[in-house]
């Protein structure tokens, strides 16, 4: 591919080949397999560590994930590399013949989210939404790409099956560890303590969510923070004590916004009979994603970090006004 300038953040898909090879080192029942992506996944680099360990079976989403099946059946630990839009493809297996039968199997979902240049076919807007319905399926995003080595080490080692999923672009450039960590299942992160209000990140959406805050905090705004890490599964204590604590939660996810993250996050809040909070989702629309750069398009769905503090700005004045008038029966509270 063409060189990008400013790019001493790795990519994501980068981060992703170079753990796979530090754990497959140690650990030979770890193979990869990818559907006609080897370059496009990062897999390539496996492969010239690892060509006996690495296949690619050509563009046939279905049988990579059925042949995984098979090798986890018989103690391997396949790792799947396709990308968030072609996993559409093998719906069908991924759920009965992986999940059907709880086999060790790791999804890596590259080009979740917005992709940008490459249009409205590839934009991987869905995965959380078709995933999470899944029995057995464990499924988490990382913030960064520390945490997206500790997320794939996590899924490797859980011995059923589990999704990480992953944009298209760079990373931070944070510090990596040495040692990809273990992470606890279903344990969020708690970033910021505040008592306006919280927001509640998943996955690519978390920095910003993090800078959102402290754009708010310079208007006098203290929000707290999560980071998922997990839609599956939710950490429902955690997210539910801030919850009821601040009353006021904004959901962020690149992700279809029907039966998504912030769909995840509701039905928790009802599951628990949490009453008496109100939620905000912000995610895609129930729309096809059109062609455009990365950040103009998430700018125009408001998924930077100044929509995203925006957003919580109106939550917090429809608020106010909501408490003034909650006696009149008028509804201008929500007007704007």
């Amino acid at each position: 591919g063409h060189v990008k300038k400013h790019n001493s953040q790795p990519s994501y898909t980068d981060i992703f080949a170079k753990t796979l090879i530090h754990l497959a080192k140690k650990d030979p029942k770890i193979v990869a397999i990818t559907a006609g992506m080897l370059q496009g996944t990062g897999l390539d680099k496996v492969a010239e560590v690892f060509p006996e360990r690495t296949y690619d079976v050509g563009i046939a989403e279905q049988h990579a994930v059925t042949f995984a099946a098979g090798l986890a059946i018989q103690g391997m630990k396949p790792v799947v590399a396709i990308y968030s839009t072609f996993l559409q493809r093998s719906y069908d297996q991924v759920l009965h013949d992986i999940c059907l039968q709880n086999l060790p199997v790791t999804f890596a979902l590259d080009r979740a989210g917005i992709v940008g240049e490459d249009g409205p076919t590839h934009h991987g807007n869905f995965d959380i939404s078709y995933l999470r319905n899944i029995p057995n399926l464990v499924l988490m995003a990382p913030k960064d790409e520390n945490e997206l080595q500790a997320m794939l080490h996590t899924a490797i080692e859980l011995g059923r099956p589990a999704c990480v999923r992953y944009p298209r672009g760079n990373g931070y450039g944070v510090d990596l560890d040495s040692e990809p960590a273990k992470l606890t299942l279903g344990k969020a992160e708690l970033m910021t303590e505040g008592k306006d209000i919280l927001l509640v990140g998943i996955g690519s959406m978390v920095m910003p969510a993090f800078e959102a805050a402290q754009l708010l905090a310079q208007k006098g705004i203290k929000a707290s923070v999560i980071n998922a890490r997990f839609v599956k599964p939710l950490d429902r204590a955690l997210i539910a004590k801030w919850a009821q604590k601040i009353g006021l939660v904004l959901t962020i996810e690149e992700n279809a916004l029907m039966g998504g993250f912030g769909s995840a996050v509701l039905e928790m809040i009802a599951d628990e009979h949490l009453d008496g909070i109100a939620v905000r989702r912000i995610g895609i629309p129930d729309s096809f994603v059109q062609k455009g750069t990365q950040n103009s398009l998430r700018k125009h769905l408001g998924l930077d970090a100044q929509a995203i503090a925006e957003t919580a700005e109106k939550m917090l004045l429809v608020q106010v006004k909501t408490h003034k008038i909650h006696n009149s029966r008028s509804a201008s509270g929500f007007s704007k």
